[in-house]
């Protein structure tokens, strides 16, 4: 009867031989994770000494093969590796591998780039992403993405059997309240652009546009995305029929080495829609396109120059409008959360959901309508845990 071969990654018998004074050797036959027993030996002063040295390296193995990724592979070279890849393959828009690459440059590269694969284990990987955690939560779930993708890269060459970020811990995620605006937040934000869009006597550059204003005042008519409502050409815009309606169907997005562009799609297929403007929306859009120059993009927002006006830019002169007005906390995914809660209070969730281009209006109830204070009528209902009256003798 055939021996049973050795386990995947174990060995046989070591077997330890005098080569010259001072200088001994360990052998023993290995199963190499490929399934090919082979040959594996290491050298010490004393026989022991020899023996401890074979098995840290049976311990440290990697499978031969003649591929660029192994178990002794740098991190930060199976970075690279990985960011080749998925770049060749088109699959995953250039705007996010730039979000990956700032994820390496800033977390993981800096404190992982130079351990070897083999050395990055669950135990040192789960405390890296819960120190990142610590203060930025949304940069650890991006550095988990990140290499939970670049060692499945490695265990596809080879160089591991397992993903060791799969056994990681699930990491906190801070619990956010949705806040929107009121109608008395509302007078505010308008009355701070109307400031800061004054001019100041004897302060050099360029008079602010009314760009601000305008762009405010759509994301509230529309509920879309500020990267959306940049990307607004007036051909989107069908403005003399009964009901003015705008689609989205489009994002401005940075890509490294190409600058601010449109991205003829937008975040996801459900965000592609045709809202119904208002009639506050409609008279800012007609008045806008009545003095509106001609740029080559067709934009409803244009630079001086004609060009896409950036997301970065705008958040920018918003954050420099609301300065010592008391809206610090209110940005322009704010607008968002004060239309989805609205409808959703005036109508319902789902129309709240297809309002913001969602395509599950689970998203929309988690992260941007409101919860109410009060909660349902059930009076009625509770009236049977009261006590029973007493009923008095004549």
């Amino acid at each position: 009867m055939a021996r049973p071969p050795l386990p995947i990654g174990t060995w046989g018998n070591i077997r330890t031989e005098k080569l010259g004074p001072n200088r001994y050797c360990a052998r023993a036959r290995f199963r190499d994770y490929d399934g090919k027993t082979r040959d594996v030996e290491a050298t010490g002063t004393t026989g022991p000494a020899a023996t401890r040295a074979l098995k840290e390296k049976m311990r440290d193995r990697a499978t031969p093969n003649d591929d660029e990724i192994t178990r002794d592979t740098h991190v930060s070279t199976l970075a690279n590796l990985w960011i080749e890849e998925i770049t060749a393959e088109e699959r995953v828009a250039p705007q996010t591998i730039n979000k990956y690459e700032t994820s390496l440059r800033t977390a993981i590269l800096p404190a992982l780039g130079n351990l070897r694969i083999r050395e990055a284990g669950v135990g040192r990987l789960d405390k890296f992403l819960r120190e990142v955690a610590t203060d930025r939560p949304s940069a650890a779930k991006n550095a988990k993405v990140v290499l939970g993708q670049m060692f499945a890269l490695a265990v596809r060459r080879g160089a591991l059997t397992t993903n060791p970020v799969r056994e990681t811990g699930r990491l906190r995620k801070p619990r956010r309240t949705v806040r929107a605006l009121e109608t008395e937040h509302l007078e505010g934000v308008r009355s701070a652009i109307r400031q800061w869009q004054q001019p100041t006597p004897g302060k050099p550059g360029p008079r602010h546009t009314g760009d601000l204003a305008d762009i405010v005042d759509l994301m509230l008519a529309t509920g879309a995305r500020i990267g959306e409502i940049l990307a607004g050409r007036w051909e989107d815009a069908d403005l003399g029929t009964e009901q003015p309606t705008v689609t989205i169907c489009g994002t401005i997005v940075y890509v490294k080495g190409k600058g601010f562009f449109r991205q003829e799609w937008t975040k996801s297929d459900a965000g592609y829609r045709t809202v119904v403007l208002p009639r506050f929306a409609v008279g800012m859009l007609l008045a806008r396109k009545l003095n509106a120059a001609d740029n080559p993009h067709d934009a409803i927002f244009a630079s001086r120059r004609g060009t896409w006006l950036s997301p970065q830019n705008v958040r920018r002169q918003w954050r420099q409008a609301r300065a010592d007005t008391g809206l610090e906390w209110v940005t322009p995914h704010t607008f968002r959360k004060t239309v989805a809660t609205l409808i959703d209070k005036e109508a319902d969730t789902d129309s709240a959901a297809a309002q913001l281009g969602h395509g599950s209006k689970e998203i929309t109830k988690k992260h941007y309508i409101v919860k109410p204070a009060l909660a349902p009528d059930s009076s009625h209902i509770l009236e049977q845990l009261g006590a029973s009256p007493t009923t008095t003798s004549p």
